[in-house]
């Protein structure tokens, strides 16, 4: 409860902030309301809080797999100068939910309740048509009698509570009989919200290249799997109402579109697999799981008693399987990934180097393949190499919390305190977290010795970050840590 109380009043500080200035003169009539900088600001607000409690799952291969999804959905999409950024969440419920600033989050129930990659990626598309069509604003703007603060706090009370299992009774608490039927009205769209979002979804999912039919199939699945029953429902289902209609309207949109086979990916299954075995109660009961399997000798099922024999530490086993994987198919990152680290884990170092070298001359700048290679790099006591490696894919691709993180500790084992420091400030921003990358920053202006360069570049970027501030807080936050 205090966590939760603690939420309330880091949201509403910022928001009450935003509130506070001149709304602006132009744009659409839900852009008085909330334009899309605070609809940024009340995102980044609600992933920090998820993030602070560990709920999004922080696997490269996992990020990468659903980003490259919501990429090639959201580049078929009107998306109206959005950005966005796709997770996972750490939750075995089937969900999937869109914040505010372009953050879709999937619940890993979701990704395993999906049958076929295109149920995936209609479900991906369906969210990022609430963010390109402004629900969330338009919403608020439609219904003004929950402020905006209200509405932050709630989100990311509900969506914490989801997360990271609150107890009900917690979340009763901290979200009273009024404010729930304000949450109601603002997280559960309208019908005419919902019945947008299918038919912009359906069309980019469509452009994707993916089957259209995947949006309607997934919800008539979950709708046949529950019914009208009231306990065990998903949230899907209770944040999407579904109605015989919709998904016979979805269906008929998705007929007058364009149909070729789609063939899931191979990422889709390891994905799923990956997902399977690290969510599975021991190692044990996933390996019993893999063997369970009707088709256990496949290829994705062999991926998966891989990964389980590497948790079990029979890293030995699991070395000679994902070698075998490497062999029969070497365009595979995950394979090599777990081959290096499984002879890691055997103390065959080199042996995992000359594997790592071979993969990133294969596959230069690949983000899952060169943390691991760089966290290897740390451990065996190379972080310059780790460090140099890292910062050329941090100035070639769009980097993610971890990558910035790591990094940040390979700065810091390399004894590079200035850039350790500006690399965690950077770390904070993305995760959201401004007061702590202002901190950073001075710590980096700090350090002795530094250039004029380098000091003119970190004051310039602690300026920038000082413009997002609501000036109530600057003076606070610029006030000597001494307290002088």
């Amino acid at each position: 409860m205090k966590k939760l109380v603690s939420l309330l009043i880091m949201l509403a500080q910022p928001l009450n902030a935003a509130l506070a200035q001149d709304l602006p003169d132009f744009g659409t009539p839900a852009d008085a309301v909330l334009n899309k900088s605070r609809e940024g600001q009340i995102g980044r607000s609600v992933m920090l809080q998820l993030y602070n409690a560990g709920a999004i799952v922080d696997d490269p291969l996992l990020t990468e797999y659903v980003e490259s999804i919501g990429s090639q959905i959201a580049s078929h999409a009107n998306n109206g100068d959005h950005s966005f950024r796709f997770f996972v969440v750490d939750d075995h419920r089937i969900n999937a939910f869109a914040l505010p600033g372009g953050f879709i989050g999937v619940n890993s129930g979701l990704i395993l309740a999906s049958d076929n990659e295109s149920e995936l990626a209609g479900v991906l598309a369906h969210e990022v048509s609430h963010v390109t069509q402004r629900h969330i604003a338009r919403s608020i703007y439609d219904s003004q009698r929950t402020s905006i603060v209200s509405m932050a706090t709630m989100l990311a009370a509900v969506l914490l509570g989801a997360a990271t299992d609150m107890p009900s009774d917690a979340m009763v608490g901290a979200v009273s009989a009024s404010q729930a039927a304000a949450l109601q009205r603002q997280i559960n769209f309208t019908r005419q919200n919902e019945h947008e979002a299918d038919r912009v979804g359906i069309e980019v999912l469509s452009k994707a290249g993916y089957d259209p039919s995947g949006v309607a199939s997934f919800f008539e699945k979950l709708s046949k799997r529950y019914g009208v029953a009231r306990q065990n429902v998903p949230e899907m289902l209770q944040t999407h109402p579904v109605t015989a209609s919709r998904i016979a309207e979805a269906r008929s949109r998705a007929r007058q579109l364009p149909r070729t086979r789609v063939d899931d990916s191979k990422s889709y299954g390891l994905a799923k697999a990956r997902l399977e075995v690290l969510g599975a109660a021991s190692p044990q009961a996933a390996a019993a799981m893999v063997r369970a399997r009707p088709d256990p000798e496949s290829e994705v099922s062999r991926y998966a008693l891989a990964l389980a024999m590497s948790r079990m530490l029979r890293n030995d086993e699991a070395g000679r399987m994902f070698r075998e994987l490497v062999d029969e198919a070497p365009g595979v990152i995950a394979y090599r990934i777990g081959l290096a680290e499984a002879l890691t884990a055997s103390g065959l170092s080199e042996d995992a180097m000359q594997v790592y070298e071979d993969a990133v001359r294969l596959f230069p700048r690949n983000v899952p393949l060169t943390i691991s290679y760089a966290e290897a790099l740390i451990n065996a006591g190379d972080p310059g190499r780790a460090h140099a490696l890292l910062l050329d894919l941090l100035n070639n691709v769009p980097p993610t919390p971890a990558q910035i993180r790591l990094i940040a500790r390979a700065a810091n084992a390399e004894g590079d305190m200035r850039n350790a420091h500006y690399y965690m400030g950077e770390y904070y921003v993305s995760i959201g977290n401004l007061p702590l990358a202002i901190n950073q920053l001075r710590s980096a202006l700090e350090t002795p010795d530094a250039h004029a360069v380098e000091t003119a570049r970190l004051q310039a970027r602690l300026d920038e970050l000082m413009e997002y501030v609501p000036e109530e807080q600057r003076d606070e936050i610029a006030r000597p840590r001494d307290g002088s």
